[in-house]
């Protein structure tokens, strides 16, 4: 962490005693967070440093919902209020959440089993309802795919800065390898861009291994609310468990979609035909998306290199298996 916490004006602002531990916590790609001991309990400290989602109003917006959503019975965390009744804080021109410390592990899908998978599912269709319940109406227009004009621009654009890195790594490698085979793929399908997306909702945004806490074999928060925002709702359901259920080798495990998406299609009450399109539009996605490279090459951002191997390989194996992924999701 860059920037140390001021903890003493913090806890003042909420009542939350003198701290006794400070604690940094590193598990997630953005923002900063700290598990707290204090004379007055445990608690998790975030600092929202990411500037794409700081907006106190937005993270204000944010805190609302969770505590709606935990009025229904939704496994969330809300943050705690402030003795001037706002729950996110500003010092020093940045913004921090208190929240009560949530004892729990993350879980990834080689690690549910079936029934598991299940729940998880039905857990991401009962936020998806939820949502619906407690926000107002969601706004929002059909969302363009990826043109693949721009994609092959940014493919030589990457090649070039790979060809350039020195001293030449593993990491190099495998990037040139498949950026060039990335780019015949799209070639072979570019006539299969999808039209614009369907029916938006309000979602998560970013639900995955890291912002999900089991407490045994429970899920007992769903954490990180930061990309709460209006999305087809159907999409965030196949991404999260391209991100789940995908195997090192960058395969998805089929079986435990097939129960995942069963129970979500039940709960969020989402036909097939919408899983159908939501499938179609995230392996388009997949096929033109390259933001580790970009982190990496761009950005000098190595955060997300350990991802990539798994992810890029999934984008190659869900062309050749389309057919039977699709089915995965939607009977």
């Amino acid at each position: 962490m860059s920037h140390a916490p001021p903890l003493g004006p913090l806890l003042r602002r909420y009542g939350a005693g003198s701290v006794l531990a400070c604690d940094p916590v590193d598990q997630g790609l953005l923002n900063g967070g700290y598990r707290l001991c204090t004379t007055r309990g445990r608690y998790f400290l975030k600092h929202h440093s990411d500037p794409e989602t700081a907006d106190p109003a937005a993270i204000a917006r944010q805190h609302r919902a969770t505590q709606r959503l935990a009025d229904l019975g939704v496994p969330v965390a809300p943050p705690l209020t402030g003795h001037d009744g706002r729950t996110v804080a500003v010092v020093g021109g940045r913004a921090y959440a208190l929240h009560p410390w949530i004892d729990g592990r993350h879980r990834h899908g080689g690690q549910l089993t079936a029934e598991q998978c299940g729940r998880l599912g039905a857990l991401l269709g009962v936020v998806h309802a939820s949502l619906e319940r407690v926000m107002s109406r969601a706004p929002g227009s059909p969302l363009e795919s990826a043109d693949p004009a721009d994609t092959f621009a940014l493919i030589d654009d990457l090649l070039c800065r790979v060809t350039r890195h020195r001293p030449v790594t593993a990491f190099d490698e495998l990037a040139r390898h498949r950026l060039v085979e990335r780019r015949t793929i799209l070639e072979r399908h570019t006539d299969r861009r999808p039209p614009p997306g369907g029916a938006v909702g309000w979602v998560h945004g970013d639900f995955h291994p890291f912002n999900v806490l089991y407490q045994g074999d429970a899920p007992a928060a769903i954490v990180d609310w930061d990309r709460l925002g209006v999305q087809p709702r159907a999409e965030e359901a196949v991404r999260a468990a391209a991100i789940f259920f995908v195997r090192p080798v960058g395969t998805l495990d089929l079986a435990k979609v097939r129960a995942y998406a069963r129970a979500y299609r039940r709960t969020a009450g989402a036909p097939p035909a919408e899983l159908t399109a939501a499938v179609h539009r995230v392996w388009w996605e997949r096929l033109n998306d390259f933001w580790m490279l970009r982190w990496h090459y761009e950005r000098g951002d190595s955060r997300a290199d350990a991802q990539f191997p798994a992810a890029s390989a999934l984008a190659v194996w869900w062309t050749r298996e389309y057919d039977a992924v699709r089915d995965a999701f939607t009977q």
